[in-house]
This record gives C-alpha cells, sequence and structure tokens, in this order.
C-alpha cells in the first residue's frame, strides 16, 4: 500500500549559500529560486497554524515579502529555512491573535475552518497502527480531524516539531516559550492524538503514539 505522506524538513539547495548571497546583493532572480525550494513548506504551516486556506497564502505572501526586506539581517547563524519558518510563524500567530485565538483553551475544544470544514493536514505516520489501518479503510481524513482538534498553541508546537521536525529547543525558540512548556503541551497533544485515535482503532492505538516529549 502506498505510504503515508511523511513531511521532513526540506533539504537544503546545493547553492543556497551562493543564492543567499546573491539575493542579498539584490538578485531578485536568487531570491525566487529560494523561495521556490520552501514555499511549499511555508504554505502549508500557514495552513496547520490558522486553519484556513485564504489565510495560508496572506502568510506566505507576506512572509515572503518580510524576508526579501529584511535580507540584508540575516546572517547565517541558522538555515535559511529556520529564519523563514520564524517569520512565517510570526505572521501566523499575528493573524490568530486578530481572530483573538492565540490564547489558552481546552485541547478539547474543536478548531475548524471559516468555512466549518477541517482542514487536512499531512502529517507523519509513528507505525503500521493505526496509520496502515487508517489507509486500508481510507480514512486518513480521520487524523486531519483529530489535529484540528487541538488549540491553536498546542496545533502549532506539533506542527514544529511533528510534522515539521524542529527540535524542541528550536520550536521553543520559534515561538518564544521556554523548553519546559513546549515539552509540557507536546506532551499533551500527543496523548489528546492517542485518545482520539483510540475511538476509532481501539486499544491497538494506544502503542502506535509517541509518548515521549523529547
Amino acid at each position: 500500500p502506498r505510504a503515508l505522506y511523511s513531511p521532513k524538513m526540506p533539504t537544503h539547495l546545493d547553492n543556497e549559500q551562493s543564492l543567499v548571497a546573491a539575493a542579498q546583493a539584490g538578485d531578485s532572480d536568487a531570491f525566487v529560486a529560494l523561495l521556490n525550494h520552501y514555499s511549499r513548506h511555508i504554505y502549508r504551516l500557514g495552513v496547520s497554524i490558522t486553519g484556513n486556506h485564504h489565510d495560508a497564502e496572506d502568510v506566505l505572501q507576506e512572509a515572503s515579502l518580510k524576508a526579501y526586506t529584511a535580507l540584508p539581517e540575516f546572517r547565517g547563524n541558522s538555515r535559511f529555512y529556520t529564519w523563514l519558518v520564524r517569520i512565517a510563524v510570526n505572521v501566523a500567530l499575528g493573524k490568530l491573535r486578530k481572530r483573538a485565538l492565540w490564547k489558552e483553551s481546552s485541547l478539547d475544544e474543536p478548531r475548524e475552518s471559516e468555512d466549518g470544514s477541517y482542514i487536512p493536514l499531512e502529517i507523519e505516520s509513528w507505525g503500521e497502527n493505526p496509520e496502515e489501518a487508517c489507509l486500508k479503510s481510507d480514512l486518513q481524513q480521520v487524523l486531519s480531524e483529530v489535529i484540528q482538534k487541538l488549540d491553536p498553541k498546542s496545533r502549532t508546537i506539533f506542527t514544529l516539531r511533528d510534522v515539521e521536525k524542529f527540535s524542541i529547543e528550536e520550536t521553543a525558540k520559534l515561538l518564544s516559550l521556554s523548553i519546559p512548556v513546549v515539552k509540557t503541551r507536546l506532551l499533551r497533544s500527543r496523548l489528546k492524538l492517542r485518545e482520539e485515535l483510540t475511538k476509532y482503532f481501539g486499544k491497538d492505538a494506544r502503542n502506535a503514539m509517541p509518548t515521549s516529549h523529547r
């Protein structure tokens, strides 16, 4: 059977350093090449955080413009993608603040898109059960719906750590949160996902979802 899509942090472009240098020197084509390589990942991140495609498009556009304007400030202390994600996360969270969604809320409170439908989120497979069962039963949508039940802050942490593959430390830095807070909310998110998936797939799901907060 086909494998569940497992997004990972995108690879470096072979000539990324030279592209960054050229972009900083005013070569717009070089910046476009960098953006084209990462735009799909930034858009997906925008969908995950904001919960709708319209805002995700805005996040991509605004983050791209902000990144182009701030290029002279990029010193190469982190990879270009990490720097771009930090900008995109700030833009996306700004939209949530305007919608009064970036707040502490119950993990049981469903989050839906503006038209009332759940936004699909491509997530990593953690094992053959229950994800393989989900595929065989053509129920992959269940996973997306479960992800959208997390509150925005927990969903953002989960996305950065378990989908985009940033480390705990990087996730904390990106969100200006402490490492203990990230670990705690990540663990709660994973437990919530396991609990919800167990409703669909039975007790085997309890052993399929990670509970470690490393």
